[in-house]
């Protein structure tokens, strides 16, 4: 059993309070009129199938009913970090910040 940490609640409960909802951070086409037949179906079906840290959107469902993102791994099923929509992922940054140096040296 998986415990979730709510960013909002403040509080690691248990995976039966919580909903996965699927990839995050998936962009909106801005102009959905314009987008050919192809492009909307891509942006509606298809998505990334990665091994590794993957960013879900998640729901607390049977708590506050607030989205958030969650980083997962997905061999391990380890969460990573939790945090709220709209806010940057800190896991994202320290993985950037890693490239970046790997670049410089």
């Amino acid at each position: 059993m998986l415990l979730i940490h709510c960013p909002y609640c403040g509080e690691s409960r248990s995976e039966e309070e919580f909903h996965a909802r699927g990839q995050a951070h998936i962009a909106r086409p801005l102009d959905p009129e314009a987008c050919s037949d192809r492009e909307w179906g891509e942006y509606m079906w298809f998505r990334d199938n990665t091994r590794g840290v993957h960013r879900e959107l998640w729901v607390h469902a049977a708590g506050c009913r607030k989205y958030f993102n969650v980083a997962r791994h997905t061999v391990t099923y380890e969460i990573l970090e939790t945090y709220p929509i709209g806010r940057p992922s800190r896991l994202a940054a320290d993985e950037q910040a890693a490239a970046q140096q790997g670049e410089t040296a």
